[in-house]
C-alpha cells in the first residue's frame, strides 16, 4: 500500500511546453522503478480501475460523496473529473478522496477559460474566441500560466484545454466561442501558447476534440455529428494544430464522438470508439504517445451506440487510455476484466495504458502526495495577477471593424451631446458608468421605436450597446424588434455600435454603411465593458483582430487601430506597478475615520500612469446613515477651487502673454489697487501667498443684525431687484456688497513683514482679474475652458441648480451666519456672499473629475489630445520661488512641506509633487516622479466645522503613505 499525504509539484525551472516533465536519466530510472513496482503489486481489478476517470461535483449532497467514496475504495478508480462547485469545497473533497485511495488519484477539470468555467467564486477569464482576437501570443501564454497556477493550487493535475477545434461553421452549436477562431494558423498559435503556459506550471494540458469538432452543425452531447471531409482536408486543416502541439510536448488528447467517414469506413461509428481513429491515425500516423482520453462516455454521440459497460470496453479496445465519465464503473470494470480473461485484451495492451497513467502521475509529483493546504486558497485562485491580466487581454482583444471619419475616439467633448441606448437582455452598468466618467452620456430607456426617436431628437451621436449574457453557450441572436430599433436609430444619428457578444451575433446585420463605427467587444464581462468605453474615448487604442468571418462583410484578421488620447483610463494596480493588497489598507484608514466620526463620508481615488486603480466611497452623507456615499456624489471641495477653477484660467492668461509672474496688481486691476499699498504686489508674490495679505476676514459678520442673524439691510428671503446674490436657500444678498468686499480687501492692512501667509484674498482678487480680462463670469469661463472639454461633468458652482440634493452631501449645520443646514450651497462664507461663485471656493465636484484636472497638470497642460497651456507654463507655476525664504508654495499650487516644517503631505512624496487641500476635508495631490494622482473628498465639517479631527489624526496623509508604500516599481 502506498502512503500519500499532499500534492507536491516539482517546482523546477524548465523551458516552455512539456519539457518540464522531461527528466534526467536518474529521474527516468526513478520513475520507471516507481511505476513498475506499483504495477507488479496491483491486482487485475486495480489495474483496470486506473483506466476510469469519474465525474464528480463539490456542490452535491452526502449521497453523491459517499458514492464517490465507494468507487475510490472498492473499485480503485484512477481519477476524478470535477465539474461544479467551489474551490474550497473541491479541495476538501479532493483531500478526502485522495486519503481513501491506495494509489493517488488523477484530478482533472474541464476549465477551458479557467476554473470559473466550472467553479463558483472564481474570476472568469475570456473565452477562447476572445483570446483569438489577440495578436500578442505572450499574453495567451500568460493566460495558460494562470490557468495552471489556479489548477495546481486546488490539486488539479489535468486541465482539458486547449480546444484545437477550428470553428469553420458559424452555426456550430457546441464549439463556437470555445474555439480560438476559424483559421488553422490562428488557432494553432494560440493553442500552443496556452498549452505552454499551462504545462509550465506543472499541470497537464489536453488538446481536444480530436479529430476536429469545428465544422459540425449538431452537438455531440445529444447526437453523433458527421465530419464529412476528405483525408487530405483533415490532414491540412483539422490535424494541423495537433501536429504542431505534439512537436512541442502536448501531454494528452481527448477524442471526440464524431462520424468521420474518411477515417472510419463503418457508417455512423463514433471516432472515440474507432481503432482506425484512435490507434491507426492518432498514434501510428501522427505519432502521438501521450495520454489519450475519451470524451465523456455518457454523451449521446457515443452512448447511443453502445450500452454502459460495452461502450467502455469498445473505447479501450480502440486505443484510449482513460475512459472519461463511465456511466457504470462496476459493469465497465467487469466487461474489461472478462475481455482480458478471454484474451481480447492482452497484458501488453493493458500495461501500455496503465503504466502510461502511472507514469504521468509520477510526472506531476503524485509519488510524493500531500493534502491541499486550504489556507488562503480562495485568494490564491483569485490573485491580483488574474485581475490585472483581464485588462491587458481585453485591451488587446476589443476589435474595431468600422470607424468612418475617425468617429472614435470621441475628441471634442465640449461640442458633443451623446446618448446611449441598450439592446440585448443583459446588464450594461459597467459600460454606461464608464462612458459617463468621460462625458455627459445620457441613457435613453424607451421600449418602442417612436418613443426612442422622440427622446433621441436632440442627440447627434448615439452609442448603442448590444449586451448579451456572458455565457459561452447562451443565445446571442438579435431579436427582430432589436434589429428594427437599430435600423431606426441609424437613420437620423451617428451611431457607434458596440457588440458585447460573440462575433457571429452580427450575422443578421447586413448593411454596415449606416454605422459610423462598429466595435466587437466579444463578451459582456465587467472588464470588457470598461475597456470598450475607454476605447471609445481614447484611453486605449484598438488592437484586436477578428478571429472569424462575419458573412461577407468582415473577414478573419480584420480590425482597425484607433488613436489614443491621454485621458484617464482604468486598470488593476499591478498593471501600473502597484500592489493591490497594500492599497486595501486605505479601506481600513477610511473606515477608521468614519467609525470615529471624523467625517460622515469619504470619496478616494488613486491613479497612476494615467490609469485609475482605486476608486471607492465610504460612509454616508450624514451621521444618520441614510444615504450612502457614491462615487458620483458631488462634494464642496472648498479651497481645491483655487487649483480646479481659478488657477488653470490664470495659466491660460499667462500662456497667452496676457500677464507675467511679474505683473503687478496695480497694472492688472488699476481701479481697485492702482492707488493702494498693494499696487506693486506681483502675481508671483500674490499666488505664492507671499504678498503680506491678511489670511481672511469674516466679511459676513458686518451683515448680521444685533442677535447674529442676516440683517434686513443686506438680505432678502427671495430674489428681488438689487438682491440677486443667493447665499443659501431663501436668502439673497445685496448685489453691491461684492464691491464692498473687494474694497475692504484693497483697504486691508498689509502684514508687518514679508513671510509666508496663506490668504484667500489672492484668489478672490484673481477672480476679479479674470472676469475683467475676459469679460466672462468665472463659472462660465471655467466651464468653457476646462470643465466641458475635459469631460468634468460633475464639476460646477452652485450644484443645486443641476443635481438632485441626494447627490450632494451637506457641509455644515450653520448656527452662526445662515442658520440652516448648508447643502448644495458653498460652505465658505465669503464665497456664499459672491453668489456661490468665488476664486477661492465654491466648486463642487467628485473625485473622478478632480483627478482629470490633476492629470492635466501632471501631463503639463495636455489632456484628451488638447493642449490647454504649454509645458513651460506649468513648470513656471510648479516652481517654488521662495523656498529659501521658508515658503514652500508654488504659483497657486501647494508643495510638500519644507524640512522641519508642518505641511499638507505624508512627507514621502517628491519635491516636484503638487496639489492642494481644502477646509471641508479635501485633498488633491499629484507627483510627476511616481505619476500618481491622489484625491480625497469629504464633508468633515458636518455637522460642526470647529473641530478638525480628520486633520489632527492625519487621515489624508496616512492614506498617502499607503499609496507610496504600494508602489512596486517606479
Amino acid at each position: 500500500m502506498i502512503r500519500h499525504t499532499a500534492l507536491l509539484f516539482l517546482l523546477l525551472t524548465f523551458c516552455t511546453g512539456f519539457s518540464q516533465f522531461h527528466k534526467t536519466k536518474i529521474e527516468r530510472i526513478k520513475e520507471s522503478v516507481w511505476v513498475d513496482s506499483l504495477y507488479k503489486n496491483m491486482s487485475l481489478e486495480e489495474k483496470i480501475g486506473q483506466l476510469f476517470m469519474v465525474n464528480t461535483f463539490s456542490n452535491r449532497d452526502s449521497v453523491h460523496y459517499n458514492a464517490i467514496d465507494k468507487l475510490v475504495c472498492d473499485y480503485k478508480i484512477g481519477g476524478l473529473l470535477f465539474l461544479q462547485g467551489g474551490p474550497g469545497r473541491q479541495a476538501t473533497l479532493t483531500n478526502r478522496y485522495q486519503a481513501e485511495s491506495t494509489i493517488p488519484l488523477f484530478i482533472g477539470i474541464d476549465a477551458e477559460w479557467g476554473l470559473a468555467m466550472r467553479l463558483d467564486s472564481v474570476q472568469r477569464f475570456p473565452w477562447n474566441m476572445t483570446l483569438g482576437a489577440i495578436k500578442d501570443l505572450n499574453l495567451i501564454e500568460k493566460v495558460g500560466e494562470l490557468y495552471g497556477k489556479q489548477s495546481r493550487r486546488i490539486g488539479v493535475h489535468f486541465n482539458f484545454a486547449p480546444v484545437l477545434d477550428i470553428n469553420t461553421n458559424p452555426k456550430n452549436p457546441i464549439i463556437g466561442n470555445r474555439s480560438f477562431g476559424e483559421d488553422r494558423d490562428l488557432v494553432t498559435d494560440r493553442a500552443l501558447a496556452l498549452m505552454k503556459g499551462i504545462q509550465r506550471e506543472g499541470v497537464l494540458a489536453t488538446g481536444k476534440h480530436f479529430p476536429g469538432h469545428g465544422d459540425t452543425s449538431v452537438d455531440s452531447h445529444y447526437t453523433l455529428p458527421t465530419v464529412d471531409f476528405s483525408k487530405e482536408r483533415l490532414e491540412n486543416v483539422e490535424f494541423y494544430p495537433y501536429k504542431k502541439l505534439f512537436a512541442e510536448g502536448l501531454a494528452s488528447v481527448m477524442v471526440a464522438h464524431l462520424n468521420v467517414p474518411a477515417l472510419e469506413p463503418r457508417p455512423n461509428f463514433p471516432s472515440s470508439l474507432s481503432y482506425n481513429v484512435v490507434t491507426n491515425t492518432l498514434q501510428n500516423e501522427l505519432g502521438f504517445n501521450g495520454l489519450i482520453f475519451t470524451d465523456a462516455l455518457n454523451m449521446k454521440g457515443a452512448a447511443n451506440f453502445k450500452t454502459a459497460g460495452e461502450i467502455d470496453l469498445e473505447a479501450f479496445l480502440a486505443g484510449n487510455d482513460v475512459l472519461l465519465f463511465p456511466e457504470n464503473v462496476p459493469l465497465a470494470l467487469e466487461k474489461i476484466c472478462m475481455a482480458y480473461q478471454d484474451s481480447l485484451i492482452s497484458e501488453t495492451r493493458l500495461a501500455q495504458s496503465v503504466k502510461k497513467i502511472l507514469s504521468y502521475k509520477y510526472k506531476v509529483g503524485l509519488d510524493m502526495y500531500r493534502p491541499i493546504d486550504k489556507t488562503t486558497l480562495l485568494n490564491d485562485v483569485n490573485s491580483a495577477e488574474n485581475r490585472a491580466l483581464q485588462y491587458q487581454l481585453y485591451e488587446n482583444a476589443v476589435t474595431v471593424l468600422k470607424n468612418d471619419e475617425q468617429t472614435i475616439p470621441v475628441r471634442d467633448l465640449a461640442k458633443e451631446k451623446i446618448a446611449y441606448y441598450r439592446l440585448g437582455d443583459d446588464d450594461s452598468t459597467p459600460f454606461l458608468s464608464t462612458l459617463q466618467k468621460y462625458a455627459d452620456v445620457v441613457e435613453i430607456k424607451e421600449p418602442c421605436i417612436d418613443s426612442i426617436e422622440f427622446r433621441l431628437k436632440d442627440f447627434k451621436k448615439v452609442i448603442v450597446g448590444y449586451h448579451k449574457p456572458d455565457g459561452a453557450w447562451k443565445n446571442h441572436d438579435f431579436k427582430p424588434d432589436e434589429l428594427a430599433k437599430l435600423d431606426s436609430i441609424t437613420k437620423y444619428h451617428e451611431v457607434i455600435f458596440d457588440v458585447f457578444a460573440k462575433p457571429y451575433a452580427l450575422l443578421p446585420v447586413t448593411d454596415y454603411s449606416k454605422f459610423k463605427s462598429v466595435i466587437v467587444s466579444y463578451q459582456n464581462s465587467e472588464v470588457s465593458q470598461i475597456v470598450s468605453a475607454e476605447l471609445i474615448f481614447g484611453s486605449v487604442g484598438a488592437k484586436g483582430k477578428l478571429p472569424v468571418s462575419i458573412g461577407t462583410n468582415f473577414k478573419v484578421g480584420d480590425g482597425l487601430t484607433t488613436e489614443t488620447l491621454n485621458r484617464l483610463g482604468f486598470t488593476a494596480p499591478e498593471n501600473v506597478g502597484m500592489n493591490s493588497s497594500v492599497l486595501e489598507n486605505i479601506d481600513m484608514i477610511a473606515n477608521k475615520a468614519i467609525v470615529a466620526k471624523m467625517t460622515p463620508g469619504i470619496q478616494i481615488l488613486v491613479a497612476r500612469k494615467g490609469k485609475v486603480i482605486y476608486q471607492k466611497s465610504f460612509g454616508y452623507h450624514t451621521y444618520d446613515n441614510i444615504i450612502p456615499v457614491k462615487n458620483t456624489d458631488v462634494y464642496d471641495i472648498a479651497s481645491l477651487t483655487k487649483i480646479v477653477s481659478t488657477l488653470p484660467n490664470v495659466m491660460q492668461q499667462y500662456d497667452k502673454g496676457k500677464l507675467t509672474l511679474d505683473s503687478k496688481l496695480g497694472e492688472l486691476l488699476p481701479q481697485l489697487f492702482g492707488h493702494t499699498d498693494k499696487k506693486n504686489i506681483t502675481v508671483k508674490e500674490l499666488l505664492s501667498h507671499y504678498a503680506r495679505l491678511q489670511a481672511w476676514e469674516p466679511f459676513y459678520k458686518a451683515t448680521l443684525d444685533s442677535v447674529g442673524f442676516p440683517s434686513d439691510k443686506y438680505y432678502r428671503k427671495g430674489i428681488e431687484p438689487g438682491f440677486s446674490l443667493q447665499v443659501t436657500e431663501n436668502l439673497y444678498l445685496r448685489d453691491d456688497y461684492r464691491d464692498t468686499i473687494l474694497h475692504k480687501i484693497a483697504d486691508s492692512k498689509l502684514l508687518p513683514k514679508k513671510e509666508y501667509k496663506y490668504s484667500d484674498f489672492a484668489f478672490i482678487i484673481m477672480k476679479e482679474y479674470l472676469q475683467k480680462a475676459t469679460g466672462i463670469p468665472l463659472d462660465s469661463l471655467s466651464n468653457r475652458n476646462f470643465f466641458k472639454p475635459l469631460g468634468m461633468t460633475h464639476t460646477l458652482y452652485n450644484p443645486q441648480h443641476r443635481f438632485d440634493m441626494a447627490m450632494i452631501p451637506p457641509t455644515e449645520n450653520d448656527t452662526y451666519f445662515r442658520h440652516q443646514v448648508i447643502q448644495g450651497y458653498v460652505h465658505d462664507m465669503e464665497a456664499a456672499m459672491e453668489g456661490g461663485v468665488a476664486g477661492h471656493a465654491g466648486i463642487f465636484s467628485d473625485a473622478m473629475d478632480v483627478a482629470k484636472l490633476m492629470q492635466l497638470y501632471l501631463q503639463k497642460g495636455n489632456y484628451g489630445g488638447q493642449q490647454f497651456f504649454s509645458a513651460k507654463t506649468f513648470d513656471d507655476f510648479n516652481t517654488c520661488y521662495y523656498c529659501k525664504e521658508g515658503n514652500r508654495r508654488g504659483i497657486g499650487l501647494d508643495k510638500p512641506q519644507l524640512p522641519k516644517q508642518a505641511g499638507p503631505t505624508c512627507n514621502c512624496v517628491s519635491e516636484k509633487s503638487f496639489g492642494h487641500t481644502g477646509f471641508t476635508g479635501t485633498m488633491a495631490w499629484a507627483d510627476p516622479e511616481t505619476e500618481i494622482v491622489y484625491v480625497f473628498l469629504s464633508n468633515r465639517t458636518f455637522p460642526d466645522s470647529t473641530v478638525n479631527t480628520l486633520s489632527k489624526e492625519n487621515i489624508r496623509e496616512d492614506i498617502q503613505k499607503v499609496i507610496e508604500q504600494a508602489i512596486i516599481s517606479k
